[in-house]
């Protein structure tokens, strides 16, 4: 099913003292700690990309899913916030879904990985946190109405200065060009060899 998708991100620096806020401000643990592996797929010559679309496969609490994300269409959003529209549905075999693209002719072209924790907000039905731990450090993620989105941040007391619309690949691509690492992927073991070397 296809829905636009509201969203902003900001670092966190204290994982465990977010939490322990989401819980005095009433937010319903969901998903605990799980670990997430995400695959990108597409062409040879990157069309998805020159389109800023992406096709991703991702499994994640024992559940793997394809989404599909692209721009919104004559979207009147403020610029602050990420907006897409996006198509996603369960698969039973994740493997299965990857070498269907290849033979399609999508191949895999960046993979990133976290632990995901996920929140949800009893008062608004469709307001949704996450908090991702990565490699090159900590997110939440506030998924939801604009409304809601400004008044958790208000009640977290983050200034919408320190948020974020870029997705983890262009925060991984600005991490390398100030780190150089040569890791190609936004993988623990990437990350960690090329801090090694």
């Amino acid at each position: 099913m296809e829905a636009a998708e509201i969203e902003l991100k900001f670092p966190v620096h204290d994982p465990v003292a977010l939490s322990l806020r989401l819980e005095t401000l009433g937010f319903r643990l969901e998903t605990p700690r799980s670990f997430e592996s995400n695959t990108l797929y597409d062409t040879a010559d990157r069309s998805l990309r020159a389109m800023r679309q992406i096709l991703r496969v991702r499994h994640y609490a024992g559940r793997w899913t394809v989404t599909h994300k692209r721009q919104l269409d004559g979207d009147t959003t403020p610029a602050r916030y990420k907006v897409r529209l996006e198509t996603e549905t369960t698969v039973e075999d994740g493997a299965s879904m990857g070498a269907l693209l290849q033979q399609i002719g999508y191949g895999p072209v960046f993979r990133y990985e976290k632990f995901r924790t996920e929140w949800s907000d009893p008062s608004v039905p469709d307001g949704h946190l996450v908090l991702d731990e990565t490699a090159i450090g900590t997110f939440v993620e506030l998924e939801g109405p604009t409304a809601w989105i400004d008044l958790t941040l208000e009640r977290l007391e983050v200034s919408p200065e320190h948020c974020l619309t870029e997705s983890y690949g262009k925060l991984f691509l600005l991490w390398k060009e100030r780190t150089g690492s040569p890791a190609e992927h936004l993988t623990f073991e990437e990350i960690r060899a090329g801090a090694a070397v």
